[in-house]
């Protein structure tokens, strides 16, 4: 399984934010994560509807982890970001012929809510924490 682009840069968001006493601003946070700037605040606006970033407008304004945002689980997060995709579309077009007797789809969901229930004990806090703690602090930018 391999995560789309949005949730691999919400979830260095959230981390990097975790370590931050400080708010960042999307232009800071899109430098040192080294993503393209219009996708992070699209990732950001995500992020902050879902109430796991506090952003403040204007002049000394920017974004930072809110109080629930340590505790997020990272496989309630994966998945709430994913969406209900699976990890293949037997009912595409043209759908798949074998759809109707075919095993393969109910492997791949019992696998894929396996790659999720291994990411629910982990939460945002246990990413950030050390040794990943140092590597943050030193590509954030307050360096």
């Amino acid at each position: 399984m391999r995560l789309n682009r949005s949730t691999d840069i919400g979830l260095r968001v959230l981390m990097l934010s975790a370590v931050s006493a400080d708010r960042l601003t999307v232009d800071e946070l899109a430098e040192s994560l080294a993503v393209p700037r219009n996708h992070l605040a699209k990732v950001v606006q995500t992020l902050q509807h879902r109430g796991l970033l506090e952003t403040v407008r204007g002049r000394g304004g920017g974004v930072r982890l809110a109080a629930a945002g340590r505790d997020e689980s990272v496989g309630a997060l994966v998945r709430a970001l994913e969406g209900e995709t699976e990890v293949v579309d037997c009912d595409g077009d043209p759908a798949c012929p074998l759809r109707h007797n075919c095993r393969l789809r109910g492997a791949l969901r019992v696998a894929q809510e396996a790659f999720y229930a291994a990411l629910d004990p982990i939460t945002i806090g246990d990413l950030a924490a050390p040794p990943v703690r140092e590597t943050l602090l030193s590509i954030s930018p307050w360096r």
